[in-house]
């Protein structure tokens, strides 16, 4: 299965528990373990991409996660291994995100990323991914938050 046909599917599966969850429905499951994609496979990344997906590749070497709200936010519970860089910093530090890298940007709520995403490819980033949802999207899948 190629990796854009299995984004859909999880992305479908997401938007089906959605559905679901958003019925009345009152239990709340634990997260499928994400699908664990290989070093060795090349990525190929939606311009926006969901929490799955993120869980799945965000301890590899190529990619990294890049959150850009401010360092109170964080410090009230992040991803593990994110790099913060606030947005109003983000254009003084073009330096420290990587062009060799797949980056996949987060916030709170999916907002503020993508205005970042959308920046970063007009400073000419064809790396940079928005991460869905942010990490209200993170914490109401059941992934881990430090903080």
């Amino acid at each position: 299965m190629n990796l854009k046909r299995f984004v859909l599917i999880l992305f479908l599966l997401t938007m089906l528990g959605t559905a679901v969850a958003c019925g009345g429905q009152t239990e709340t499951a634990a997260p499928a373990p994400a699908a664990e994609v290989a070093l060795s496979e090349t990525l190929d990344l939606a311009d926006t991409v969901n929490v799955e997906t993120v869980a799945s590749i965000k301890d590899r070497e190529d990619v990294i996660v890049l959150d850009v709200r401010e360092q109170w936010e964080y410090d009230e519970g992040h991803i593990p291994g994110v790099t913060l860089i606030p947005m109003d910093e983000v254009p003084n530090r073009l330096a420290e995100i990587p062009t060799d890298k797949e980056v996949i940007v987060t916030c709170r709520s999916g907002n503020r990323s993508g205005q970042i995403t959308d920046f970063l490819r007009q400073q000419g980033f064809d790396n940079v991914h928005n991460m869905d949802g942010g990490i209200l999207a993170w914490e109401a899948a059941g992934y881990d938050v430090e903080q």
